[in-house]
């Protein structure tokens, strides 16, 4: 068991507002626009890290309503899950890892993130969970959406 292959685990929360708008951050450490998400604590559990992940990164306190995707980096043995989320007290605000927190147009989510980071806010309007593979840009393939 030794040779068990380490993987880290992430969440993030899509959270879409009552106009079908999409709360997203300019990442501080890569300028990257993105669902805000991070590291699943050892003592938390998955939805509670989304809560916390979207408090943390843009001040808004959200309701977690379900999985809506499984996502893996393969280049980094990053596994993420990833939440739809509805907003419940709270507007936008820039915080230490996000320069910049605001609502946008799903239009607006093709133009500003990532093929492997727009499909998942993409992903959450379907009703189906997707589980899909990247390489920390573009999509390597779907086993479902």
């Amino acid at each position: 068991m030794a040779d068990t292959p380490k993987h880290s685990v992430s969440v993030a929360g899509i959270v879409v507002d009552d106009q079908d708008r999409v709360l997203v951050i300019q990442r501080r450490d890569n300028n990257r626009w993105e669902p805000p998400g991070g590291v699943l604590e050892l003592d938390e559990t998955p939805d509670e890290g989304a809560r916390r992940e979207v408090l943390e990164e843009t001040g808004v306190r959200v309701v977690v309503e379900r999985l809506t995707g499984v996502y893996k980096n393969m280049s980094k043995g990053i596994v993420a899950l990833v939440f739809l989320c509805r907003p419940e007290i709270g507007i936008p605000v820039t915080t230490d890892e996000s320069r910049d927190a605001r609502w946008i147009t799903l239009n607006e989510v093709d133009l500003s993130m990532s093929p492997a980071f727009s499909v998942r806010v993409r992903d959450a309007f379907s009703d189906e969970v997707s589980v899909r593979s990247h390489d920390g840009h573009d999509l390597l393939g779907a086993l479902y959406g």
